[in-house]
């Protein structure tokens, strides 16, 4: 009898998913396709509606940039702690920096500065997944991007792409991770600021198409799609299409032609900026948000500086010190600061004690990041590093806390879930909490 009854439930169990895949061939659905429609009404729902950050630009120093050197000076610790530079006042009273950032410090009344990151992942390839991403990395799954989600939650904005990375996407972790690839970054394949001058990949017709052998070939496309659609419902043929479509889109566009046009800008703004790359790709990235483009991510420079790191400083830091003052400044004065969140960010900091080739190695108990506008409290200082930036000393702040804030000021809602392979829902972030304390209440 126990078998039988073993039986009888597999039999039961056959038959109702036998019902299941009959009720989705009645509906024209393939069994994964009802599996997904399944999953969809189990996972946590909730509409995404632009934010007080109407746009971000993200702003990223690959290699680890060293707290102690720029956000989180130590001026009384001892030298092989504090490092080979001094600290100096800033425009808000008891907040320094690093004498390295003498332009920040004169706009320090424009941004929050999170002193009290921290993470275990002391790999760069892992800590860069945690500040592209919000998750830790995981052997099972690709978690997308902050540009991706951004992309699938918002799409595009005045016929421009919602997505851009200056001058490409900077890492994979940068991408879509399980989203469908139609949520991509559009990258420039160029740096805007190239000796030989700038334009942007894919943004004008090849060589020898004219505007009539360009309509014709976007009428073949779309037969051609057309008909492949119609024997197979692919996410891949539907990502692709999209992809095309957007593409001509772009191509066709005034507005993003204007957009990516850094020769509307006067030498005096150019110079403003910084003639570099960091002044170029900034300057870009306020262009790219004042025309709609929702989410910018640029990287500059290289901060992995285990050696002689007062010369790396020394080499990376006053054009990117000038450049980002410029930008909040530029924001500021044309009233799109409320409207624009800049996130400055690294993979982790660096040791807190000078090693024994005056350089400072991976150190991701705790390092900085900084916010500015996009409704974040100007001129204040969350959490802190303990007296030689070993350790957070007070309110702590992990990635996922750090992402759901960022997610929030965005307007959307980091507990919805999304469909990952298998399929399955997936939290947007999984845990943490908004940093409520840095959030100004009366732009909300």
């Amino acid at each position: 009898m126990k078998g039988c009854n073993g039986y009888q439930k597999q039999v039961r169990t056959n038959r109702r998913e036998f019902l299941q895949v009959g009720f989705a061939a009645g509906l024209g659905l393939s069994l994964p396709e009802l599996l997904k429609v399944e999953a969809r009404a189990q996972a946590k729902f909730y509409e995404s509606k632009e934010g007080v950050a109407k746009s971000l630009i993200h702003i990223y120093l690959p290699g680890g940039s060293a707290h102690q050197e720029t956000f989180d000076p130590k001026p009384y610790a001892p030298v092989e702690y504090r490092g080979p530079y001094n600290a100096i006042k800033t425009n808000v009273d008891g907040i320094q920096f690093s004498e390295n950032l003498k332009h920040l410090a004169k706009v320090a009344d424009k941004m929050t500065i999170i002193r009290s990151m921290t993470h275990g992942e002391a790999a760069h390839e892992r800590g860069t997944h945690n500040m592209f991403t919000g998750y830790r990395p995981s052997p099972a799954i690709n978690f997308p991007s902050f540009g991706a989600v951004v992309s699938h939650e918002f799409g595009s904005r005045k016929n421009l792409p919602p997505y851009i990375c200056i001058p490409n996407q900077p890492n994979q972790y940068a991408g879509t991770g399980y989203l469908s690839s139609m949520y991509g970054p559009f990258s420039l394949g160029s740096d805007p600021a190239a000796d030989k001058g700038f334009s942007v990949r894919d943004l004008t017709l090849p060589k020898g198409v004219d505007e009539a052998r360009f309509e014709r070939r976007r009428s073949l496309l779309e037969t051609v799609d057309s008909h492949f659609r119609n024997m197979e419902k692919a996410d891949n043929i539907d990502a692709m299409d999209s992809f095309y479509q957007k593409a001509y889109s772009l191509i066709g566009s005034v507005e993003a032609r204007e957009a990516f046009d850094l020769q509307k800008e006067d030498d005096k703004m150019k110079d403003r900026y910084g003639r570099n790359q960091a002044g170029m790709r900034m300057l870009l990235s306020r262009r790219l948000v004042e025309s709609g483009v929702r989410l910018v991510t640029m990287t500059y420079g290289s901060w992995d500086h285990h050696d002689r790191i007062k010369n790396g400083i020394a080499s990376q830091v006053p054009p990117f010190d000038q450049a980002l003052a410029a930008l909040l400044t530029d924001l500021d004065e044309r009233g799109l600061l409320d409207t624009t969140l800049v996130m400055v960010s690294s993979e982790f900091g660096r040791t807190p004690k000078i090693n024994k080739t005056d350089g400072r190695d991976h150190w991701p108990k705790v390092f900085s990041t900084v916010l500015a506008g996009g409704g974040i409290k100007r001129g204040y200082v969350y959490g802190s590093s303990d007296s030689l930036a070993a350790e957070p000393d007070e309110n702590p702040v992990g990635i996922e806390s750090f992402a759901k804030t960022v997610y929030a000021q965005l307007g959307i809602n980091a507990d919805k879930e999304l469909i990952a392979p298998g399929p399955r829902p997936m939290e947007i972030v999984d845990g943490g909490e908004i940093i409520e304390d840095i959030i100004d209440k009366a732009s909300a």
